[in-house]
């Protein structure tokens, strides 16, 4: 009898963990998406599609799915060269976005890789902050 209460509770935990999980994931996606409509949007268009040779697409690239540290990093730093993506050079320069906040970087991050077709994992503060104390 206490088997199956004991399964029915861990069911109904996991239900719950999940439930929120995914709320907080959708908080932060809104989130991010107005810091990538204030930031981002200007070079990688509103779809993510960036623009040929100049700005990098942000649609199911490996560097956008990939590393989150490379990409937090790229963030922080910007960038200045000519940049390989997928087989793809892209020419125009990033200006680092080190004035973000810690969750800012997190949240429009964790916005990039679950929209415009990527499913990815989120990027947490914690995260950033522990990639932007290896920078300076």
């Amino acid at each position: 009898m206490k088997k199956p209460i004991i399964i029915f509770a861990l069911i109904v935990s996991c239900i719950y963990l999940f439930a929120q999980q995914s709320s907080q994931l959708q908080a932060s996606k809104a989130r991010g998406e107005k810091v990538y409509e204030q930031y981002c949007l200007t070079c990688h268009q509103k779809d993510g599609g960036g623009v040929p040779k100049l700005n990098p697409p942000l649609i199911k690239t490996s560097y956008v799915t990939g590393d989150k540290k490379k990409l937090i990093n790229w963030v922080l730093k910007g960038s200045t060269e000519n940049v390989l993506i997928d087989g793809k050079y892209y020419s125009n320069n990033m200006a680092a976005q080190d004035y973000l906040k810690d969750n800012e970087i997190a949240d429009v991050l964790t916005y990039i890789r679950n929209s415009f077709g990527n499913k990815a994992s989120a990027v947490t503060p914690a995260e950033v902050k522990g990639v932007r104390a290896t920078i300076k």
